[in-house]
């Protein structure tokens, strides 16, 4: 595990001789020993087409490219951070939210749409966040932030789960996701602007919602 969790709005990894990671630039607090610190023009691992479909998704989070040997600690904002470890699976995460990942992981983009319809393309334009998300695959830990602390929420068939758009971080696993309405739901449940619409993520695996309505 990459990720020492300091308290919980600071994390600090190891950097190993041959390794790299990848880190939200300006998120780096302090280190020690022979580290060195330099913009990543390539979308993390997965070279240009992970480039190409950042700029796509109209993303604008610029990365670092962390390598050498000796320890750095990360934060950004005073966020709460959560250490999300995956074992081959894909995490899908708002850009925004990444703080740092293991060089290991391949990162690419998944277009939201495909999934919810047109739905999913309202989803974009009301809720803020993008039609594309960040997807990292592989094996290894990511770290991402949120406002007031992170809940994991387990999805199953038998029980998909509804989420205010607003407070969604991320999720992983076989999930479908799609934006539905409800008359009056944000009014007396929910706490974000606009509309009543509500992310509906069914299938397995588990999705990460943050205590909070507030973007970063």
């Amino acid at each position: 595990m990459p990720f020492t969790e300091i308290n919980s709005r600071v994390v600090q990894a190891h950097i190993a001789p041959g390794q790299k990671m990848f880190s939200q630039r300006g998120a780096m607090l302090a280190y020690q020993g022979d580290v060195s610190f330099t913009p990543n023009i390539q979308g993390g691992q997965g070279g240009v087409m992970s480039m190409i479909g950042r700029r796509v998704a109209n993303e604008s989070t610029p990365l670092m490219t962390v390598e050498g040997s000796g320890t750095v600690m990360f934060g950004h904002g005073g966020h709460h951070i959560q250490v999300i470890n995956l074992t081959g699976d894909t995490l899908c995460v708002e850009a925004d939210r990444l703080l740092a990942f293991d060089g290991t992981l391949t990162q690419g983009t998944m277009f939201m749409g495909s999934q919810g319809g047109v739905m999913g393309m309202v989803r974009g334009q009301v809720t803020g966040q993008g039609l594309f998300t960040t997807t990292l695959k592989g094996h290894g830990a990511v770290a991402v932030m949120a406002h007031g602390g992170v809940i994991e929420i387990p999805i199953t068939p038998q029980r998909p789960i509804h989420v205010d758009p607003q407070a969604y971080v991320a999720h992983h696993g076989d999930v479908r996701n799609k934006l539905s309405t409800a008359l009056g739901w944000r009014d007396m449940v929910g706490r974000g602007s606009g509309e009543a619409f509500q992310l509906e993520l069914s299938g397995n695996g588990a999705v990460y919602v943050q205590a909070s309505e507030e973007k970063l």
